[in-house]
């Protein structure tokens, strides 16, 4: 058991990242960035979850889409947090407090420092997750400015909760919700975005990287064109900040969102990147706590930013174990990530290929995709292909992922879909594709 924090104890003191750590990062960017070599065991030595079985066999998780898989400096992060120093933050003058509101603060600047964010231009907002940063834009901004005949821009390849917010906020301000036409394979052309984009157009709404096909749509000339008619641009990147470098002063959006979960951090926390141009024409999203700045029974003023957006207590452990996980994707390299997941994708692809009776979803080139790969087996029903990759040790997802508009699109119902994160093999494809072959024996 970890001892108990007093005055002085070494445990107060900053954690410098351990020498098999940097060693680690060291070899994995070498590996990827430099080799292409398929030898991962340090990587896959950081993360516990991998040690065990399902159903008996030995864990292949391609479900990275929806969650990644937590390395140990992230749950020990966590794990410290309520084990040493479980107090308030901002509030209290005992040492405790004093040094939870440090690790929180420093968590915070982890996260601008990923996305290279110079908090003079914007700042780092924590939320619950991407979701709750939509809605706090949609809401804060969108309900204050919107008015009737002002147009907001999706496509329809969005996550639902990249869509639903606007479609509301549309409902109740009279402003009307226009979609970026799609190719039959799901892509966004020039054309098609100087088509919708127009003069009525006041914020432009859409995922960096799609969670069905991995498609990374043109968001550098999706910007452009929002910029020549004074729009707003917010980024979903919940997909591609995790597997990519970001700098949002190049991206030049307004807003930029994601989770901790999808980037080797725990669930319940998120960001809410935003300019500070956005923030103070935003109204708060929730009321209370720390973003008070004073009280009376006439009224109340707001903190200031980014306090003004951070009511109640906050998710504190989640907030460090995030930053934790962000220092751990910046130690091995984002760049170092992309490489080794377009490696796989292509791997995948050929893979798949040999299978005639294997339809991947997506028309993009792999230097347009993440890691996503989103398929049909002819004949069977996704949730059957879904259910007998877990019998045999494989969890993938499978359904609409949260994305019916585009699954109505290509005409069908649901997907089978493998996404890959830093941890994944091309040994893990393998078998993946050998446990398809056996699917198909059995069932077509």
């Amino acid at each position: 058991m970890a001892a108990s924090p007093v005055a002085g104890d070494a445990s107060f003191q900053e954690r410098p990242h351990s020498e098999a750590l940097l060693s680690f990062a060291h070899h994995f960017q070498y590996a990827y960035l430099m080799t292409g070599t398929t030898d991962i065991t340090q990587v896959r030595s950081q993360f516990p979850v991998l040690t065990r079985t399902m159903r008996g066999h030995d864990l292949v998780y391609f479900d990275n889409g929806a969650t990644s898989l937590k390395p140990a400096t992230v749950v020990d992060a966590i794990t410290e947090y309520y084990q040493e120093y479980s107090a308030n933050i901002h509030r209290g003058v005992y040492e405790m407090s004093g040094y939870a509101t440090g690790q929180y603060d420093a968590a915070r600047e982890s996260l601008r420092a990923l996305i290279k964010a110079d908090p003079a231009v914007g700042e780092v907002i924590f939320t619950r997750g991407t979701t709750e940063s939509v809605n706090m834009v949609a809401f804060g901004w969108g309900r204050r400015h919107l008015t009737p005949g002002d147009e907001i821009v999706l496509t329809p390849l969005e996550h639902h909760s990249n869509m639903v917010p606007w479609q509301q906020v549309a409902a109740a301000t009279g402003a009307t919700v226009r979609y970026i036409p799609l190719t039959p394979g799901g892509s966004i052309t020039p054309e098609a975005v100087r088509a919708t984009i127009g003069s009525r157009t006041r914020i432009v709404a859409v995922s960096a990287m799609s969670n069905v096909t991995g498609y990374m749509p043109p968001v550098d000339l999706i910007t452009a064109a929002a910029r020549e008619v004074d729009a707003k641009v917010l980024l979903d990147g919940a997909q591609y900040a995790s597997h990519h470098a970001v700098d949002v002063g190049a991206l030049d959006c307004d807003a930029l969102v994601f989770s901790g979960h999808k980037m080797c951090g725990p669930t319940g926390i998120g960001v809410l990147y935003a300019k500070r141009s956005l923030l103070e024409e935003m109204d708060p999203f929730l009321y209370g706590g720390d973003m008070i700045e004073r009280v009376s029974l006439e009224g109340s003023t707001w903190a200031r930013i980014p306090e003004k957006f951070e009511a109640g207590t906050p998710n504190i452990a989640g907030a460090i174990g995030m930053g934790r996980a962000a220092q751990f994707l910046m130690d091995l390299g984002l760049d170092a990530i992309a490489d080794h997941e377009r490696e796989l994708y292509r791997y995948m692809s050929d893979r798949m290929a040999e299978l005639d009776y294997v339809e991947q979803f997506g028309d993009a080139p792999p230097e347009e995709r993440g890691g996503i790969f989103s398929f049909a087996m002819r004949g069977v029903h996704p949730h059957d292909v879904g259910s007998l990759l877990d019998q045999q040790g494989i969890a993938v997802r499978t359904g609409f992922h949260c994305a019916q508009p585009l699954m109505d699109h290509f005409g069908v119902t649901g997907t089978v879909r493998a996404s890959f994160y830093l941890y994944n093999t091309r040994d893990e494809i393998d078998r993946f594709a050998t446990a398809l072959e056996r699917i198909h024996s059995i069932l077509a």
